[in-house]
C-alpha cells in the first residue's frame, strides 16, 4: 500500500485538471490524466468510452465480479483553481473536486493494485456523474450487472460514516398552456396560466410525506410574458426525494394524474424517475462486511448513514445488486466553497477498500450471509500488495 504522501501526489494531479461536467472538453482532458495515472498504478491501460462527447473509462480485469465506481467530472467551472487551488495545510487538502470526488478515484486506483490477485474486478470512472449520468447510466447498469457487488467511491457520511442508502431522485416540469389576452382591455378573454400554475404549484407541493421522507419540491418557476398580457404560459420544476420504490411510483402516478382546474387550461407534465432509491437491504450484508475487515485490519470502527443525495449506487442498487456507498474520502464541503478532505484518512480507508474487494473476491459478504475471517484471504491480499 503506498504512503500517505505518494496518494496525496496523486490525488493533487486529478485535481489540478479541471473537470467541470458540462465541458465536454475538459471532461476528456481530464480522462487523459485519469487514464495515465491509472496506467502508472495499475499497469494497464484502460478502455475509453466516449457517448454523446462524454469520455468514461473502465478497467477489467477478467470477468468482472465486484464493480468500484466512481466519476472524473466536478461541479466546479474552469479557472476555479485560480481561487481556490490545490493545497494541504494542517492535515486538510483542499481543492475543486478534492472530496466529490477525485480522492475517491485515486483511492480506487491505489486500492485494486494493492490486491495480490485482481481477477474479477472491474474499475469504472464515469465523466457525468453531475449532470445525472444521461450518457453513462446504462454503461454502469450494464457494468452491475456482471457483478456481484457495487462499491462507490463517493465521499464519506459525516466522520467517516459509509452510505447504506439514499433517496430515489424523481424531476419532473410541469407546462401550463392558457390564452393570453390585454390584461386591462378584455383579460376575461384570456386563460390565465399563472393562477393554473399556482394552484396545481400548491397541490404538487402537498404530495410529500414527511413520516416517509418524501419531499416534493417544487423549484424553477416562470410564467407569462409582459405585465399587462394575461399569461398564456407558465411552467414549474419539481424535485423529489424518495426512501421507497413504492414512495416512488406513489408520487409518479399523482404527477401524472394532474388535472387543469382553470377552464381553457392544458397542463402537460413531463419527467419522471431519475435515479430509484437505494435501500438499506441493498447494502446491509457488504456493511457488516466492511465492519468485519476494518476490524480486522485494526482500522476504526464502521459505521453507516442513510443520506439524501443520490449517486450512482442508486442505479446499481435499483438492479437487485448490493450495494455499499460512501467508501471514498473523509471530509466535508462537497460542492461548497470549504470542500476539503483529512489527509490522515486517506490511507486507512485505501486499505479498508481494499480489505472489502480481497473479501468479496473470495466470496464473502454478497448476501449469502458468509462471514470473513483471516481464513478468507483478505488480510494476505492487502499485506501481500503490489501485484500487477
Amino acid at each position: 500500500m503506498p504512503g500517505l504522501d505518494a496518494l496525496l501526489a496523486d490525488i493533487g494531479t486529478l485535481v489540478r485538471c479541471e473537470s467541470p461536467s458540462a465541458d465536454l472538453d475538459a471532461v476528456a482532458a481530464s480522462a487523459d490524466v485519469v487514464a495515465a495515472l491509472g496506467e502508472r498504478i495499475l499497469g494497464a491501460a484502460p478502455e475509453r468510452i466516449v457517448l454523446d462527447g462524454r469520455t468514461h473509462l473502465r478497467w477489467r480485469f477478467g470477468t468482472p465480479r465486484v464493480l468500484l465506481l466512481g466519476h472524473h467530472d466536478t461541479v466546479w467551472p474552469r479557472g476555479t483553481l485560480a481561487r481556490l487551488p490545490f493545497e494541504i495545510r494542517e492535515g486538510i487538502v483542499r481543492g475543486p473536486g478534492c472530496f466529490d470526488m477525485k480522492t475517491g478515484v485515486v483511492m480506487a486506483l491505489h486500492a485494486v493494485a494493492a490486491l495480490s490477485d485482481r481477477e474479477g474486478v472491474s474499475i469504472l470512472v464515469t465523466g457525468d456523474e453531475e449532470l445525472g449520468s444521461p450518457t453513462s447510466r446504462a454503461l454502469i447498469e450494464e457494468e452491475a450487472r456482471l457483478c456481484a457487488a457495487a462499491l462507490v467511491l463517493e465521499a464519506s457520511g459525516d466522520g467517516g460514516a459509509l452510505k447504506t442508502a439514499r433517496k430515489g431522485v424523481s424531476l419532473y416540469r410541469v407546462r401550463v398552456t392558457g390564452r393570453a389576452a390585454h390584461a386591462g382591455l378584455e383579460p376575461e378573454k384570456g386563460v390565465n396560466a399563472s393562477i393554473e400554475a399556482a394552484g396545481q404549484l400548491l397541490a404538487v407541493a402537498g404530495l410529500g410525506d414527511r413520516a416517509r421522507g418524501t419531499t416534493v419540491t417544487p423549484t424553477l418557476l416562470s410564467a407569462g410574458t409582459t405585465t399587462n398580457t394575461v399569461p398564456a404560459e407558465a411552467e414549474f420544476s419539481v424535485d423529489v426525494r424518495v426512501r421507497s420504490l413504492a414512495e416512488q411510483e406513489r408520487v409518479d402516478a399523482a404527477m401524472r394524474a394532474l388535472r387543469p382546474t382553470v377552464d381553457g387550461a392544458r397542463i402537460l407534465v413531463d419527467g419522471g424517475p431519475n435515479r430509484p432509491p437505494m435501500e438499506e437491504r441493498s447494502s446491509a450484508a457488504l456493511l457488516a462486511l466492511a465492519a468485519e475487515v476494518a476490524a480486522g485490519l485494526g482500522l476504526p470502527p464502521v459505521e453507516g448513514i442513510a443520506v439524501g443525495g443520490a449517486s450512482d449506487g442508486n442505479f446499481t442498487a435499483g438492479l437487485g445488486v448490493p450495494t455499499l456507498d460512501g467508501l471514498g474520502a473523509v471530509g466535508g464541503g462537497a460542492h461548497a466553497e470549504d470542500e476539503h478532505v483529512v489527509a490522515a484518512r486517506i490511507p486507512e480507508r485505501t486499505a479498508l477498500l481494499t480489505g472489502i474487494v480481497a473479501a468479496l473476491l473470495s466470496g464473502a459478504g454478497t448476501g449469502t450471509g458468509t462471514g470473513i475471517g483471516t481464513g478468507t484471504g483478505f488480510v494476505r491480499a492487502v499485506s501481500g500488495g503490489g501485484g500487477r
